[in-house]
């Protein structure tokens, strides 16, 4: 399978935010918790978060859109978002490609951030394998628990 990584643009926006819904429905349905951000988000705010400088990078494999994260630099930290991969084509390792080019991306940071639910065992365990501890843990209600990690440089 032939994975080509690019920056999007404001065009791939829409599909970007289908997507992403399609991709967090497993993350609501592990914590019992639907009202995530993910699922919730507008694309009036997708495009938002774009034009306020809000980098993203898409995945296609064949003309067709199969993976996306986003990124952010505030004060000197990468803050790391909403790594999707449409998932009949997880498990190629797309997501770490898609890390690894969105981290060469800022490069000149010192430190990375993300979070993920305290229940998915499963992201926790790609991220750690890509470097990045526990730093915090947030709780917003009895379904949903963030447990926040980074990667310092």
């Amino acid at each position: 399978m032939n994975f080509q990584i690019s920056k999007a643009s404001e065009a791939d926006l829409k599909a970007i935010l289908e997507l992403q819904k399609e991709c967090y429905k497993t993350e609501a349905e592990l914590h019992k918790e639907y009202s995530i951000p993910p699922l919730t988000q507008t694309f009036e705010s997708i495009n938002e978060d774009f034009k306020q400088g809000t980098l993203f990078l898409k995945g296609i494999v064949d003309g067709q859109l199969v993976a996306s994260v986003r990124g952010q630099i505030k004060e000197g930290s990468a803050y790391i978002g909403r790594l999707i991969v449409k998932p009949e084509f997880q498990n190629n390792k797309f997501g770490q490609t898609l890390m690894k080019e969105i981290e060469s991306q800022f490069e000149n940071c010192n430190r990375y951030e993300l979070f993920t639910g305290f229940k998915s065992e499963k992201n926790l365990n790609f991220y750690q394998k890509l470097g990045y501890k526990e730093f915090k843990i947030q709780f917003i209600n009895d379904n949903l628990t963030l447990v926040y990690l980074e990667k310092l440089y």
